[in-house]
């Protein structure tokens, strides 16, 4: 176990994001497990992630062994688009959970994973290894995961860094009217439905972008870019401008167009964590999308 101490200077900042940059070989998921178990105290006393420092705060720390994996190891057949002894990326398909979860204990991507053989990187915990980012269960598409620490550091601060390029095709409902858009509203918590997330003041910087593809009578084709991570981002944001996308049964309506939210990861840019060489990956989204663009898209002139 490694341990250490620290003083803290500079503005006021969240518990957090502080250790973050303090601790920069540890992710803000396993920061803040951290701090969730009791690992990390503040004046002595433990904390919450949220928590507000001030200069002269004194923090301690304990980082624990990480702990070898109780999850069972799961025969599965996963698209792989590319694989070397960093990393993969895999073309997930809707209705697969990432990680396991709160009613997800089996059957997930990491279960998957983990039946094509040990050797992912334990940033994430144990209960997610290799796992770099993720999609919700409905979104279909691309995602990379890491096979070794050193590789999950790289990915994720391109991720921070926003240099790790990732964009959506979503069919919308109603005719957005604007050509292309930059959404910034910040996300948080729906403090009056805690399983939704929603535009809150205070919330987290969200930043997406779209450009309008096609356009029917009352729906669009969208492409979507995430400039920040946030949980639901494309969702809730899609939603916040009334344009919600088609069969989003949380932030919008059913459709018997298709029976989840019309969303896929379509294209995915990073740099390889080993030589720098720039990668690109791309995916076609998968015949329920097609489907319900030909049901609800007769394209107009625009």
């Amino acid at each position: 176990m490694t341990s250490g101490t620290h003083t803290v200077t500079g503005p006021v900042s969240r518990l957090d994001q502080y250790l973050v940059n303090l601790l920069s070989d540890s992710s803000r998921s396993q920061v803040q497990r951290l701090i969730r178990e009791g690992f990390v105290l503040v004046n002595g006393a433990p904390s919450q992630s949220g928590a507000r420092l001030h200069p002269g705060d004194q923090l301690t720390w304990e980082i624990p062994p990480s702990q070898p994996s109780l999850l069972t190891p799961e025969p599965m057949t996963l698209r792989v688009v590319f694989e070397d002894d960093d990393l993969l990326v895999i073309d997930k398909p809707a209705g697969l959970v990432v990680h396991p979860g709160p009613g997800h204990a089996t059957g997930t991507l990491v279960h998957g994973l983990l039946g094509r053989g040990p050797g992912w990187s334990s940033i994430g915990g144990v209960d997610r290894p290799g796992i770099v980012h993720r999609l919700d269960r409905d979104t279909s598409g691309l995602l990379v995961v890491a096979r070794n620490d050193v590789a999950h550091r790289d990915l994720a601060r391109q991720l921070k860094d926003r240099t790790m390029h990732r964009r959506y095709r979503a069919i919308v409902v109603g005719e957005v009217s604007e050509p292309a858009a930059r959404i910034e509203a910040p996300i948080a918590r729906d403090p009056r439905q805690r399983q939704r997330m929603a535009v809150v003041a205070g919330g987290r910087e969200a930043v997406s972008e779209f450009r309008r593809l096609e356009v029917s009578p009352g729906y669009s084709l969208l492409e979507v870019s995430l400039g920040t991570g946030r949980t639901h981002q494309v969702r809730v944001h899609l939603a916040y401008i009334g344009h919600p996308v088609l069969g989003d049964r949380v932030y919008g309506r059913p459709s018997v167009a298709i029976d989840r939210p019309a969303l896929h990861a379509a294209v995915l840019e990073f740099r390889h964590p080993r030589g720098g060489r720039n990668l690109r990956f791309t995916s076609e989204p998968p015949p329920d999308f097609d489907a319900a663009w030909k049901a609800v898209g007769k394209s107009k002139m625009l």
